[in-house]
């Protein structure tokens, strides 16, 4: 099962390379950090605040791609957790079939920021969280 969440902290500290944004449950209690790095961080800051740029950094350029494709990106799962790291797909929709892509959970938020799409957690990396 899938979990509605979202992204209800941002914590960046320009003295360590390591972000950290915090994901919760919509309708429940249960949240969860994810470390990430300083330009996954910026970018996903930056994409909220909705700033753009003159020209278009790496997250937009894969959406730009993903639309010039005729594709459309429905959501994002963060789908493992494995050695203390997490696993994300794309889900996009591409003349009528579902394609998954497999993501990095930080370029998959940085997506999802900019393009407003909802997030998912698989109730398995929760779980996983609270052992």
């Amino acid at each position: 099962m899938e979990v509605p969440v979202e992204l209800s902290r941002i914590l960046i500290n320009e003295a360590d390379d390591r972000q950290i944004i915090v994901l919760k449950e919509i309708d429940g209690e249960r949240s969860f950090p994810v470390v990430i790095g300083m330009p996954e961080i910026l970018a996903i800051d930056r994409r909220l605040k909705g700033i753009d740029l003159p020209r278009p950094m790496t997250h937009d350029l894969l959406a730009n791609t993903i639309l010039e494709m005729g594709g459309e990106l429905k959501r994002v799962v963060v789908n493992d957790l494995r050695e203390h790291v997490f696993y994300a797909i794309l889900e996009v929709i591409q003349n009528g079939r579902t394609i998954h892509i497999d993501s990095r959970p930080s370029d998959a938020l940085a997506l999802s920021a900019g393009l407003d799409v909802p997030i998912f957690v698989d109730e398995q990396v929760f779980e996983k969280m609270m052992m």
